[in-house]
């Protein structure tokens, strides 16, 4: 196979999108005093009152030790607070207070529009079959690291 440079490597292509992507997001969320990275969290605890830290893992694609970290800032912040789990004690149950709604009422608009951002250069039809694309690599590439 010819060499075909970094400029046609999906990996390479994909994190140097992402990193754009996520630039430009941080850069609208700024005046909130969140990081893409922890709003992510937030969304996912807002849409599911209730998860705990693993599941927050799973749903966001971060490593646990990680969301750690984020869930503790947003306790801090209080955007959330923690229960001790029902069935194990050694876990907890993370939930949204009414600050943390609030803030994500105020700025999936923002998340929205980086999305709208990129469907300015794309037609609707290329960003649904882009969406069904990455979902389908992710899928295969999650499989295939439980595999290994």
């Amino acid at each position: 196979m010819p060499y075909q440079g970094l400029e046609q490597s999906i990996g390479f292509t994909m994190g140097m999108t992402y990193r754009k992507l996520t630039n430009f997001f941080q850069q609208r969320l700024r005046e909130y005093a969140i990081t893409p990275e922890q709003w992510s969290v937030l969304y996912q605890i807002s849409k599911s009152d209730g998860l705990i830290q693993k599941e927050i893992a799973l749903r966001t694609s971060k490593e646990n030790p990680t969301v750690t970290r984020i869930i503790d800032h947003l306790e801090k912040e209080q955007l959330i607070h923690k229960r001790p789990g029902v069935q194990d004690r050694r876990s907890f149950v993370v939930y949204i207070t009414d600050k943390g709604r609030q803030l994500i009422n105020e700025t999936t608009a923002i998340n929205e529009s980086v999305n709208d951002e990129v469907k300015k250069v794309i037609s609707a039809e290329e960003y649904e079959l882009m969406i069904s694309l990455l979902l389908r690599i992710n899928n295969h590439m999650q499989a295939s690291i439980e595999k290994s």
